[in-house]
């Protein structure tokens, strides 16, 4: 059994794979799963918790399944390096752009010929909501609980706020698509992060959600470093 992290800045997240397939996943970790585990690999976008510091970390220089043509390797994300290898593993020999929709949304391309080539990285929703608010003296902090579709045109305040967030994401993460689709033609796209749900409600329907990208990257890299 391989276990598999995902320690972000707001949460951690594991999984548990045999060979491909996924046997559970949940939050927190899950210590009583350490010991039963035959590998391990976590990733960290966030602060290790105290409990994983001899857990191995996916890193730049780990033996990978694509490759990276990236100008600062040492900089790149290992979340956004387990999501390529996730989405390379899905959709082998075809295009791929991951939208990691988590406290920041990254945009990640890989090639048919399983070469990542980088992306764009961007302020997630609360980060957006929350900035506008801390750096303003009169405009509210508006939460998007219950909210789905951001209005085009908004009439108040917080109309306003929404669709300069909401909606302004998702036209840039349209616009990313549609820049990449032209460049390669077919493309899959996949959405994954803890607002993937929630711009999928926006209106991404078109898009692969894959909440679990990250971690079967991760085990697909250890599979690759088992052969």
């Amino acid at each position: 059994m391989n276990l598999t992290l995902d320690i972000g800045n707001t949460a951690v997240k594991w999984a548990a794979f045999e060979e491909h397939t996924l046997l559970e996943h949940g939050y927190d970790l899950p210590t009583d799963k350490l010991t039963v585990a035959e590998g391990v690999l976590a990733c960290a976008s966030g602060t290790l918790p105290d409990t994983v510091y001899d857990i191995p970390l996916l890193t730049a220089e780990t033996p990978l399944p694509i490759r990276l043509d990236y100008k600062t390797p040492q900089t790149l994300g290992p979340d956004r390096i387990a999501a390529a290898c996730g989405a390379w593993s899905l959709h082998k020999g075809e295009a791929c752009l991951v939208i990691d929709a988590g406290t920041c949304i990254t945009v990640d391309f890989l090639a048919a010929d399983g070469v990542y080539h980088g992306g764009a990285i961007m302020p997630g929703l609360d980060m957006s909501l929350n900035a506008m608010h801390d750096r303003t003296a009169r405009l509210p902090l508006i939460s998007l609980d219950g909210v789905d579709r951001a209005p085009a045109l908004g009439r108040s305040t917080e109309e306003c706020i929404l669709a300069g967030t909401l909606g302004a994401t998702m036209l840039a993460l349209a616009g990313y698509v549609a820049l990449y689709r032209e460049k390669c033609g077919k493309l899959n796209v996949l959405l994954t992060g803890g607002d993937a749900q929630r711009l999928t409600k926006a209106g991404a329907t078109s898009w692969e959600l894959q909440p679990l990208l990250t971690m079967t990257g991760l085990n697909e890299i250890m599979i690759y470093n088992e052969q």
